[in-house]
């Protein structure tokens, strides 16, 4: 069986095709800034573990996450800088960890849980740790609007 007809790229005649571009805008900085940026970045959080700050390692991880295109290298930096911040959290620091976090930062919490769940074998954290915050944060969220 020929299978070269998979090799079509359909996408090209649907007019309502979705383009990365017209999700999100691209990062204003420069994809060399930004990969410096995530490095510092993943530097600070390694001090503020030491002294075992994880509020204000979480919160530095968070801010200013990088998006768009051509920053694989800083996402992926910044994607294990988190999943490490995440994996030495104690289970029962959790919901006092969310709570300290702006809902910005929760939001943004929220979507690199699901690009690690996403990853293939979970990268360097085991599934468990992130269902723990999934969880947690999903229980945070119910706690909002129950208020």
């Amino acid at each position: 069986m020929d299978a070269a007809f998979r090799k079509i790229d359909v996408d090209q005649y649907d007019e309502d095709v979705l383009h990365e571009s017209e999700v999100y805008d691209t990062d204003p900085r420069e994809p060399s800034q930004i990969l410096e940026e995530a490095k510092q970045r993943q530097a600070t959080v390694r001090t503020s573990l030491a002294r075992n700050d994880i509020v204000g390692a979480l919160s530095t991880i968070l801010e200013n996450a990088p998006y768009g295109p051509n920053v694989d290298q800083a996402k992926d930096i910044t994607l294990q800088t988190l999943l490490t911040i995440l994996n030495t959290t104690k289970s029962t620091d959790i919901p006092a960890v969310i709570k300290s976090l702006s809902q910005d930062a929760q939001d943004t919490l929220m979507k690199y849980l699901y690009k690690g769940m996403a990853m293939p074998g979970w990268g360097d954290i085991s599934g468990s740790v992130l269902l723990g915050w999934h969880e947690k944060r999903l229980r945070e969220r119910v706690v909002l609007y129950e208020r």
